[in-house]
């Protein structure tokens, strides 16, 4: 791994895009969800500390991951003008402020909340940073499916906030991230795929091409969609979260069914339009589920 020094002062905004701000908000939001439509409920400032702490604990385990991949971000054109690559945080301070706000993050939640739900973050950031960052991520074209894992958890999270353990419920909303994280993010790699691959990161789409991972984008489309809505028909959901699990899905998988049918010339040709929209789709489906979840909440208080 190259060290990499600061050539330059940094900025405020440049140690909070070491946090990974635009991943943190799914964090918060996701979390945040999963605490509110758990049963019991919880003081309103406490579950605001709660959050706040699963959030630092999610910037904690972006800066591990900066830290570590600064040699491939310095590859990629997506990521080559974050701090580290571009000299203006050195490698060393960006593992210095991950591992502080990992330590805060845990001992704080479990101070607020419970120490069940302080250990769980604390196995996040573990996975995230060390089971995915260093070792899934750069070995297997299994990585971002593996190591989905981590994204998926801060629900759960929230849930044990809330609870002090693991319901049915929360296990749905982590299969519903956990299965639509590959295909959000082969979907991107269909257009990336010379970035990966000159960065050396064993993507789907390098190790075995765009027509397998156009295939597999599709499978996972079929195998999300019953766990969306399963989910819908548990308490936490009701007619208003199925109404848009059932619409959603059943989008996803027709626009899936069309990437899995474009070939390689095709999408060069139109510059990747269906797979472009297929990934700005993703974005939109999984807010679209943790917000009719809250809606659903709501609308049953």
């Amino acid at each position: 791994m190259t060290t990499y020094q600061a050539q330059g002062e940094a900025e405020f905004g440049d140690y909070v895009a070491l946090l990974k701000p635009r991943v943190m908000s799914l964090v918060v939001f996701t979390a945040f969800v999963g605490l509110v439509v758990a049963p019991g409920g919880m003081h309103p400032l406490v579950a605001f500390c709660a959050v706040l702490f699963i959030a630092i604990g999610g910037g904690a385990s972006g800066a591990l991951n900066m830290w570590y991949d600064a040699d491939i971000d310095a590859v990629m054109r997506r990521t080559r003008a974050r701090p580290i690559p571009a000299g203006r945080v050195s490698g060393a301070e960006a593992l210095g402020l991950g591992l502080a706000l990992s330590g805060l993050s845990v001992m704080m939640l479990g101070l607020a909340a419970n120490w069940f739900a302080a250990g769980f973050l604390a196995f996040t950031i573990f996975f995230y940073a060390v089971v995915y960052t260093m070792w899934l991520k750069r070995s297997t074209p299994q990585n971002i499916v593996i190591g989905g894992a981590a994204g998926a958890f801060p629900p759960m999270i929230g849930w044990a906030c809330a609870t002090g353990g693991i319901s049915l419920e929360s296990l749905l909303m982590f299969a519903l991230i956990f299965f639509w994280t590959p295909p959000h993010f082969w979907a991107l790699a269909l257009f990336m795929k010379e970035d990966y691959h000159e960065a050396g990161v064993p993507m789907l789409t390098v190790t075995h091409g765009r027509d397998v991972t156009r295939r597999h984008i599709f499978a996972y489309t079929l195998v999300l969609a019953p766990f969306a809505i399963w989910l819908g028909l548990t308490p936490v959901g009701g007619p208003v979260y199925l109404g848009v699990a059932v619409a959603l899905n059943a989008l996803f998988i027709w626009r899936g069914w069309q990437v899995m049918r474009r070939s390689d010339a095709q999408s060069n040709a139109d510059g990747h339009r269906a797979e472009k929209s297929f990934f700005k789709l993703s974005l939109y489906y999984l807010f679209a589920h943790f917000a009719a979840l809250l809606v659903q909440h709501w609308v049953a208080a």
